[in-house]
């Protein structure tokens, strides 16, 4: 097994640790999953509810943490299970293994997926690969490799599909939001007055600098945050529709869509939400019998929430309006486990546009 410690690994390799994997070497991180309720009803239910199709299999768990997708694997039955995790957290999935006397079923590997060798082909692959709107940390990437390298002909992903889905809103966070920029902006006016008058020098010119690092970080940042389902106001739309068994990474890496949504009161239009579904269906060989879906919609609250788009300034919108465009989701060239995402629309009134194409462009950090 390759060792895990960060003088024996690449120079890119330390980097993607130190900026990714770390935090999940800590408990307090894991306690924070762990206390998910959606997010542990929709693993348990799938796996335990469906106990007939792991019962006597092979499974590998593919980022298993504190190891327990692969606790719950081996208690429906599973002959072997192999738990892979990239950080020292392998070493608290090892005492959960020993105390739950499943050490004779669940091998736990230390180290990246990429770089070991799992001893035999596998029937199933489990794993929580999942991040903020869906694709932020990549992690699918080394589940995908896990797939290609040691899933079985016929043989089930779970989660086995998935969508990221996306609405027009009126969001409280934009009142919010917006008037932080504008404070801020009042007080880089004091500032500079209290440069001028306290220290005789003009900082004047770096006003406008400082006005759109504040409006990209407030404004066109995405925001985490729990929606209300009043806050939706329009049709919802796909951004993308996946099949974990035969989606590639080129696919994943940049996802574009064309969208229409009929606007359903009069209000304001002042983002897009994004959020996204998985579900447990096994797969066309080895369907479950009971599927199973999870859901980070509005309304179903988990960990991962949604992502709010901010649209600023608002536009004021009638029931009956369309909201038309084209969404593109695409990884950061600097760090590919971040996100990049690109929301073109036109606001339709009886066919015709109210204003010009907006272009608006956010980060997910």
């Amino acid at each position: 097994m390759p060792e895990t410690h960060a003088g024996q690994k690449s120079k890119s390799e330390q980097l993607d640790f130190v900026n990714y994997f770390v935090s999940y070497g800590y408990l307090y991180h894991q306690k924070d999953m762990l206390q998910d309720q959606g997010r542990m009803d929709g693993y348990r239910n799938a796996i335990l509810m469906n106990a007939r199709s792991f019962a006597g299999k092979v499974v590998l768990d593919v980022g298993t943490g504190s190891g327990i997708l692969a606790i719950w694997a081996a208690k429906a039955g599973a002959k072997k299970v192999y738990a892979v995790e990239a950080t020292s957290m392998s070493q608290h999935a090892r005492r959960l293994v020993a105390q739950n006397n499943l050490q004779d079923v669940v091998v736990v590997l230390e180290g990246y997926m990429e770089k070991l060798e799992i001893p035999e082909k596998v029937d199933i692959i489990v794993s929580e690969w999942m991040g903020y709107f869906l694709l932020r940390e990549a992690m699918l990437d080394s589940v995908l490799y896990a797939r290609d390298t040691y899933l079985k002909p016929g043989g089930a992903m779970y989660p086995s599909h998935a969508q990221i889905i996306m609405a027009p809103l009126c969001a409280n966070l934009h009142t919010q939001r917006a008037g932080e920029y504008a404070d801020e902006l009042g007080a880089w006016a004091d500032f500079s007055e209290y440069m001028r008058a306290s220290n005789g020098v003009e900082i004047g010119g770096l006003a406008e600098y400082y006005d759109r690092e504040q409006f990209e970080y407030l404004l066109q940042t995405a925001h985490w945050c729990q929606l209300s389902q009043a806050e939706i106001i329009g049709d919802e739309f796909n951004l993308c529709e996946m099949d974990v068994h035969d989606v590639t990474v080129p696919q994943l890496s940049d996802v574009r869509c064309d969208f229409r949504s009929e606007i359903v009161a009069e209000t304001e239009l002042t983002a897009f939400g994004g959020w996204f579904d998985v579900q447990f269906k096994g797969s066309a060989a080895a369907p479950a019998g009971t599927p199973v879906p999870l859901s980070t919609a509005p309304g179903a609250p988990t960990h991962w929430a949604q992502q709010v788009f901010l649209v600023h300034p608002p536009l004021s919108v009638m029931e009956g309006d369309v909201v038309e465009g084209s969404v593109r989701l695409c990884r950061q060239k600097v760090n590919h486990r971040l996100l990049y995402v690109q929301v073109r629309f036109t606001l339709l009134r009886g066919g015709a546009p109210v204003e010009p194409e907006r272009t608006c462009n956010y980060r997910i950090d």
